[in-house]
């Protein structure tokens, strides 16, 4: 697709070949022009919220959080500036360090990121996405020891001598699907912890031994009782969502107009809608789309557009 979703497009270059030298690594961080990233318990460092900007860093700031600091990753290269995601999360008032209050305030990028340049968001979300890893893979998952952080934190070390497992960032690939009849009707559903009012487009993660066709194919039939035909699949885009771990494979799939038989353990409801009903969409408590940097936004806005 010719747009770019929410998330992705940071525009930087991930600079694998330089990860380990350390003293090319050493210089950047102490550069005047390079950007840190900073992370505090999932929140990004923004400028404010009613200005969502990133607020980065420079190493005269930067320096004196250094040993606070839970993990350094170095992110990549954009111009002059590298990009380095500071982690520092085990600090109780991090705003409250080295003059940071002055210069932003942490907030949930779900909340600021759809007012940001597109770059900017990606660059908070890849740095998110990154440090949450991090967090969730202190241990080896073969022996149970600590694993340390190498390769400018783009991987984790089993320290177990008899182990040495290399672990490497992941993600987790989950299919999201728009799902019509090939005519002016579409399925949104809506899960039971969701904001009043609010309908999506069905989703779910890929299970092991089946292709992307077929978890859309598994989920739709689970979610709504609808089968499909996988020739009928339709691969849209992707998006990256860090929240916390997962990358959105976007499909467009066509099923026969019928009843659905909606599996109460997924959803609360779904149900047919015709265009003209999305788009008289009220946006309140009643009735409302997916957020507008999501990318089941993106799969139901081109859908309408078709009509």
């Amino acid at each position: 697709m010719a747009r770019v979703n929410f998330y992705s497009g940071a525009g930087l270059d991930r600079a694998d070949h330089l990860r380990l030298d350390e003293a090319w690594l050493a210089a950047q961080l102490r550069r005047s022009t390079t950007r840190y990233v900073v992370i505090w318990r999932a929140r990004n460092f923004v400028v404010s919220a009613s200005d969502p900007r990133p607020a980065w860093l420079d190493w005269s700031r930067a320096e004196a959080l250094w040993a606070q600091a839970e993990h350094v990753t170095f992110l990549g290269l954009n111009g002059q500036h590298a990009y380095v995601a500071l982690d520092l999360s085990a600090v109780d008032r991090p705003a409250e360090a080295a003059g940071l209050s002055e210069l932003g305030e942490f907030q949930d990028l779900r909340l600021v990121g759809p007012l940001m340049a597109r770059g900017e968001g990606a660059v908070l979300a890849y740095a998110r996405g990154l440090v949450h890893w991090h967090k969730r893979h202190r241990f080896c998952g073969r022996c149970g020891h600590p694993t340390e952080s190498r390769r400018a934190g783009h991987l984790r070390h089993c320290t177990n001598p008899d182990c040495g497992l290399d672990h490497f960032p992941r993600t987790d690939p989950a299919v999201i699907m728009l799902i019509h009849d090939g005519g002016d009707r579409c399925v949104l559903g809506r899960q039971k912890g969701w904001p009043s009012g609010m309908h999506s487009t069905l989703a779910g993660f890929v299970e092991p031994g089946e292709s992307l066709e077929e978890a859309v194919a598994r989920e739709v039939e689970e979610e709504v009782g609808l089968k499909l035909a996988l020739a009928k699949i339709t691969y849209h885009s992707s998006q990256p969502w860090p929240f916390p771990s997962s990358i959105m494979l976007g499909f467009h799939a066509q099923a026969a107009y019928g009843p659905l038989k909606v599996c109460e353990e997924e959803l609360d409801t779904a149900a047919w809608f015709t265009r003209d009903q999305l788009k008289a969409s009220p946006e309140d408590e009643r009735f409302k789309l997916p957020r507008r940097d999501s990318i089941a936004w993106r799969l139901i806005e081109d859908w309408l557009a078709e009509g």
